[in-house]
């Protein structure tokens, strides 16, 4: 589509030409399998190595504990089944964020079936997670804490750090979903005590199809995926060099201009809040209004919650993408409201009523301000449900 405006960042992001450069070469040049022993697979091994170093630095991690997968959805599985399966024998206890990723909570539900039992962690109506009520849960049985360093949907950023000394001081491995905010806002492994943590490329301007788990020296974890034994016998399958490289390229771009491309974003962001709230006097703010990620607003309008999906659309024909929310909750086809959006307080009327902008790298002023236009526009064809309610 011509002229047409991204603003669902949050969902995945183009890949900078940057990343595509040093990845062109890793298709016909560097095609040789690391665990090979000629010179072909040495080659691509020592490339491997190489983009593992430049990655765990980026997390203040060492080289041999970052461990190469297919995503941030294989990641969060292997944390959880992987932590479960081996330290069983100490306990069967869980604790997660009730506003964690879909394929947190689908991999707790079915660890239930198998005799675990999860705690969900309440949050406050800004998205934040009750830390008395963590401590509260934590018992002798506990063996894992998960909660996501920055939510999907909403955009809140959690306390890691202060989560991470509670399971310190318990002795309980602690993991995070970093998928949304890994290259966005400085994560740190050791300052944040986390044991685990997962982040992937394509949030970051990389490929598709490429994540990694950190696993801190001497966790105690059993393999999700069995093999020829790559990855330190860990994750068995043959490394995506090519994905690999650009994820590399991407996580070290993304460090390297964090702190200028995040102020450039906070103000498009505060931009946008301003216009929601001067031309819309029914508008709302899901989340915290601060503690969020840079390039990231979800909102809703009072009355018009079950007019989102004709909103959104109406949008994308005049060439502008936005979302309602997570990009995996599209493939929910009983429609569910979002259970973020509820954990916050929403009633299910309104928390399927969320619209997401999510800003990235390539928005600029203009963008915002074409979409600013054309969501006024959008909204006055609409009619609020709450008006055709009173006749």
């Amino acid at each position: 589509m011509n002229n047409s405006i991204y603003l669902d960042n949050a969902a995945t992001t183009c890949l900078d030409e940057r990343v595509l450069k040093v990845m062109v070469p890793c298709f016909s040049d560097v095609y040789g399998n690391a665990s090979s022993l000629h010179h072909f697979g040495a080659h691509a091994k020592a490339v491997l190595e190489n983009s593992r170093t430049t990655i765990a630095r980026c997390i203040g991690a060492n080289s041999d504990e970052l461990y190469f997968t297919s995503g941030g959805t294989e990641s969060n599985n292997w944390a959880l089944r992987g932590i479960a399966d081996a330290n069983r024998h100490k306990g069967r206890h869980i604790i997660v964020s009730a506003i964690e990723h879909d394929c947190i909570l689908n991999t707790c539900n079915q660890l239930s079936e198998q005799g675990f039992f999860i705690t969900y962690l309440p949050v406050d109506s800004d998205g934040i997670v009750d830390l008395p009520a963590l401590k509260e849960a934590i018992n002798p049985k506990t063996i894992l804490v998960s909660v996501m360093h920055a939510n999907n949907e909403i955009g809140t950023i959690q306390p890691i750090e202060e989560i991470g000394r509670i399971c310190k001081n318990h002795d309980i491995y602690f993991h995070s979903d970093a998928c949304q905010s890994f290259g966005k806002i400085p994560v740190d492994v050791n300052r944040d005590h986390v044991d685990l943590l997962t982040i992937n490329a394509h949030k970051i301007y990389g490929p598709k199809g490429v994540g990694a788990l950190y696993i801190r020296k001497g966790v105690n974890i059993f393999p999700l995926l069995h093999g020829g034994g790559q990855e330190a016998g860990l994750r068995s399958s043959t490394e995506n060099i090519p994905g690999i490289v650009g994820f590399a390229k991407a996580a070290e771009l993304c460090v390297q201009e964090m702190k200028g491309e995040g102020k450039r974003l906070s103000l498009l962001r505060e931009k946008l809040v301003r216009f929601i709230f001067k031309n819309n006097e029914s508008a709302y703010i899901n989340g915290h209004p601060d503690k969020r990620l840079p390039g990231h607003l979800s909102f809703s309008f009072h009355g018009l919650e079950g007019e989102t999906i004709r909103l959104l659309l109406l949008l994308d024909e005049m060439g502008i993408a936005v979302s309602a929310g997570s990009a995996c909750s599209s493939n929910d086809k009983s429609h569910n409201a979002s259970h973020v959006l509820q954990a916050i307080g929403l009633n299910p009327f309104e928390a399927r009523g969320a619209i997401r902008v999510s800003m990235g790298r390539f928005t600029t002023e203009n963008d915002l301000d074409i979409f600013t236009s054309s969501l006024s526009q959008a909204i006055s064809s609409l009619t609020s449900i709450f008006s055709i309610s009173t006749h």
